[in-house]
């Protein structure tokens, strides 16, 4: 019987990012005595980064650690029946099933059922009806060769239903992240696709865990201001979510970092353009009746959440080439350090020109001065090192190696002093919006067993 068979379903947030640490998932499955382990690895460029992997190997396309997370938490897992769930399928949920599933065997288990969700590949949908991208004030079809990929942002439906037919893995490309939260609940409580206030707390649950460290004071902590302790071991977050859709965030007891009202409020409204109208391809949700109230040492109750319809269309991440960008940076240290660094920069500015490279945009700053700040100067305390860099955004490669390298010339061309130079060139990868009629795009879910 599940847990929410009982009246309460635990989820776990097992990964906030592509890169997140694995450890506190591990710690997650062994003492989080949880339904579900969910992994959201995808940000707004890296599915359309893991299309540019694909063209060139077809046999990649997914998250880069999905086989050491699986190494790590499938066996304990499966031994103590918790299902997981993740988008590190990125842009080739089949290849990542395969993977899922060489592991398993690799581990000696057998008798799981491991499920790609597919269907958010609509480049063939957006091109055929050159669809609209508002930002750019153009279409599709205005990309050219340019474009990369276009992905919709699927709900939860997909997973839901491999979960109904006995996923252990649930494997997905895009999805909207908290859907992948709302998922399991859909399935253990029964949620009709039309109760938009349950479905609007659901996906509470899923945003409040979607950054997984973040609601546990990772993103929170400040010294001396908000302290969080114990942030080298942090814990990651879990929900018990209850059958009307009420939850309390808390944690493994023991772990690193804190779950309290104000953490939670910050990971609430972060990246939340109106809080009474949260849009996501499942439910509009309103957070703005919501109530966090602490009921104990890292236990967070929300509930006054609602909901509304959801869109008639799904949002598109359209991804496409735009030029390269070149980058050079020098350092500078000991007194002086920031007028020489203020010389360096202005010798790259003077030999780009003098050299005509073709730029679209460029930057001069001083980390350690300038570089989040612009324009604010050097502090009293004048800092005794910085560090000059160079950035530029450009159509051709040629230009963009020319940039970093004006920046390294600098070793025996520049001020007095100068070390640690480096120099890098990378492709653009940009994305823009668009979207198509929810009815458009079909979902398939393909098994695979061990």
């Amino acid at each position: 019987m599940t847990a929410g068979s009982w009246g309460t379903v635990r989820i776990g947030s097992g990964a906030g990012f592509a890169d997140d640490r694995v450890e506190p998932a591990v710690e997650l499955a062994e003492h989080g005595e949880l339904d579900y382990l969910v992994f959201e690895c995808l940000a707004e460029r890296t599915i359309a980064l893991a299309q540019l992997q694909r063209r060139r190997d077809p046999r990649s396309g997914y998250n880069e650690w999905l086989a050491e997370r699986m190494q790590a938490v499938l066996p304990v897992c499966a031994r103590r029946g918790v299902r997981i769930v993740t988008n590190m399928g990125a842009a080739n949920p089949l290849a990542a099933a395969e993977v899922v599933t060489g592991v398993a065997r690799d581990a000696g288990l057998t008798g799981l059922r491991i499920a790609a969700v597919t269907g958010d590949d609509v480049l063939d949908l957006v091109e055929r009806a050159d669809s609209r991208l508002p930002e750019l004030g153009g279409t599709v079809g205005s990309l050219g060769e340019d474009l990369v990929s276009a992905n919709a942002y699927l709900g939860a439906a997909g997973v839901a239903e491999a979960l109904a037919d006995g996923a252990d893995v649930v494997l997905t490309g895009r999805i909207a992240d908290p859907s992948l939260y709302l998922a399991p609940l859909i399935h253990e409580f029964g949620w009709a696709p039309d109760d938009w206030d349950r479905l609007g707390r659901g996906l509470c649950a899923g945003h409040l865990l979607e950054c997984a460290g973040q609601v546990t004071g990772g993103y929170f902590a400040d010294p001396g201001r908000k302290e969080v302790p114990g942030l080298a071991r942090l814990g990651f977050p879990i929900a018990e979510v209850t059958e009307d859709g009420v939850f309390t965030v808390t944690k493994v007891p023991g772990s690193g970092g804190r779950v309290t009202v104000a953490t939670c409020v910050e990971q609430l409204l972060y990246e939340v353009h109106d809080p009474a109208a949260y849009v996501s391809a499942d439910v509009v949700a309103d957070f703005s009746g919501a109530e966090l109230v602490q009921t104990g040492e890292d236990r967070v109750r929300v509930s006054g959440v609602s909901g509304h319809a959801r869109p008639e269309t799904l949002k598109v991440s359209v991804g496409y080439l735009d030029g390269y960008r070149g980058e050079g940076q020098i350092s500078y240290a000991g007194p002086n350090a920031v007028a020489r660094g203020r010389l360096a920069l202005d010798i790259v500015r003077e030999r780009l020109a003098l050299t005509r490279v073709a730029t679209t945009e460029l930057q001069f700053e001083l980390i350690g001065v300038d570089a989040v700040h612009r324009g604010a100067g050097a502090s009293a305390a004048e800092p005794n090192e910085v560090r000059a860099r160079v950035a530029g955004r450009t159509r051709g490669l040629a230009d963009a190696r020319r940039i970093g390298r004006e920046v390294s010339s600098l070793w025996l061309n520049g001020p007095a002093g100068g070390a640690g130079a480096t120099r890098q060139v990378e492709e653009v990868v940009a994305i823009a919006s668009a979207f198509v009629p929810r009815d458009l795009v079909t979902t398939v879910v393909t098994f695979l067993e061990v």
